[in-house]
This record gives structure tokens, C-alpha cells and sequence, in this order.
């Protein structure tokens, strides 16, 4: 069996800042980590191959520096790790990047393919559906449980009031949720192997053999017009008085403001 994961290294904050001018995200001085539900899908790979036995491919498109996180991967238990870098996917939309990431996965005789539910720097949660249906395949998205039989998976898809039981063919694409799984820490020995014995591999558009006019901005048909930083303004209250007044005071403020 071979499992494919898709990850994305991400900025390690929720107040994701925008330059006005070139409508990008600022990554100067923000450390970055693997996004939280590619980490899932990850971890759930590896439970995967420990439980069923599998080979574990992990891949990023990104910057250079992306390739920290495929280590990190490796560290976790991935065999092997791919990174697409190149100048021509820079500024891609999620359109492009799934067409650019289906034509990696169609190098590969692939299971399943793991991405996580969204990024939390988009949070647009459509590059996995879009790959499936680059790739023409079935997917299950918001996925909080995984059993396999034979060539079926049984799937438990999360809803707002509860989760549905779906059975399905390999090969399918899932989007993981934090509700999967708890990822474990890599171990000594993973880290060592992971960045003295493993190789990242560089894979560029050219070795794609992707039509440059398809990918990154110039494929992207969304294009972002403005942004702006919402400005939040809170002016607090303080009581004063004994405990029982200012207990009564917040109460009754509670109470004007429908919280209570």
C-alpha cells in the first residue's frame, strides 16, 4: 500500500498580516510549522503503515525553506519526501495548486492520499477536494476516524450534529480533522534519519513537464483585487466596590448584553 500526504508549511500564527502591495502573506519573523490538520493526516499515515504496513510519501510545494517541515516528516515516520519548488509556482491559487500537486501524485501508484481539511493561513479547505477531482478519484473530507478492509475503507465523516458512516473504494483522497488523532513527537532515532540519512527531493516544473502558463499565478483564474486588516476596537469595564456589587454589576451587564 502506498499513502500519499500532502502538506503545507504554514506561518506558526492566527494573526496572519497581509502586505498592502503585493496582497501576500508577511512571513518575515514568523516562525512556521506544518499545517495542524496536514499533521493529522500525517500522523494517520503512519498509524496506517504501522497497523497495515505501507510506504508513506510526503509532499510540499513551497519555498526552499519548505524543506524543514518534510524533515520534520520524515522524523515522524514518512519514507519518503518531495519538494516542489520553483520560481513558476509561486502566487498559485488553490486551482492551480491542486493541478500542479495531481501532476505529482500521478507519478506515484498511490491508496489513499491524506491532505488536511484546511490550511490555517487561507482556510479556503479546497485544495483537497480540488486534487480528487483533478485525479478523477472519491474523496471523504472532515474525516475523524479510519478502519481498512481489504480494498474499502470505512470512513467516519464529521458533521455539525453528529457523523456519517461511508464506505469506500481505494484509491480516495481524504481531508483529515483534528478529531483524527493526537501526532506524536518524532523520536531520537526518527530525527537522526531525517537529517542525516534521508533525502529530500527536489522536484521543479520541468520535471513536472507542466505548461508554465498553468501554473502558479499565471493558472491561477482567482486574483485577489484588496485586503484589509479588520480593526478591533474593545473597551473594557472595571467594577468596583465590594465582591457582591461587582458580581451584581457583571450579572446585570451580562444580561444587557443577551450573554445570560
Amino acid at each position: 500500500m502506498n499513502i500519499l500526504v500532502f502538506i503545507k508549511q504554514v506561518p506558526d500564527t492566527n494573526e496572519v498580516k497581509i502586505d498592502p502591495v503585493t496582497k501576500t502573506l508577511i512571513r518575515e519573523g514568523v516562525p512556521s510549522i506544518i499545517n495542524p490538520d496536514d499533521k493529522n493526516a500525517l500522523e494517520e499515515a503512519i498509524r496506517i503503515k504501522e497497523e497495515y504496513g505501507a510506504k508513506v510519501i510526503v509532499i510540499t510545494m513551497g519555498p526552499p525553506q519548505a524543506e524543514t517541515a518534510l524533515r520534520e516528516a520524515l522524523a515522524m515516520g514518512a519514507d519518503e519526501a518531495y519538494l516542489l519548488t520553483d520560481r513558476v509556482f509561486a502566487g498559485a491559487d488553490t486551482y492551480a495548486t491542486a493541478k500542479t500537486l495531481s501532476k505529482m501524485a500521478k507519478k506515484f501508484d498511490y491508496d489513499i492520499i491524506f491532505c488536511g481539511r484546511q490550511a490555517i493561513d487561507g482556510d479556503t479547505a479546497q485544495v483537497g477536494p480540488q486534487l480528487a477531482e483533478q485525479l478523477n478519484i472519491p474523496q471523504v473530507t472532515y474525516v475523524k476516524e479510519v478502519e481498512i478492509e481489504g480494498d474499502t475503507l470505512i470512513v467516519k465523516r464529521a458533521l455539525e450534529d453528529g457523523y456519517e458512516v461511508i464506505k469506500v473504494k481505494m484509491p480516495v483522497l481524504l481531508t483529515a480533522i483534528k478529531e483524527l488523532n493526537a501526532p506524536g513527537y518524532p523520536s531520537i532515532k526518527g530525527i537522526f534519519e531525517a537529517y542525516r540519512e534521508k533525502e529530500v527531493k527536489i522536484v521543479t516544473a520541468a520535471d513536472l513537464g507542466v505548461d508554465p502558463q498553468e501554473v502558479g499565478l499565471k493558472g491561477s483564474p482567482t486574483k485577489v483585487i484588496s485586503t484589509t486588516t479588520p480593526e478591533t476596537q474593545r473597551a473594557g469595564e472595571i467594577f468596583t466596590g465590594n465582591v457582591k456589587e461587582c458580581v451584581q454589576n457583571l450579572v446585570q451587564r451580562l444580561v444587557e448584553k443577551h450573554v445570560i
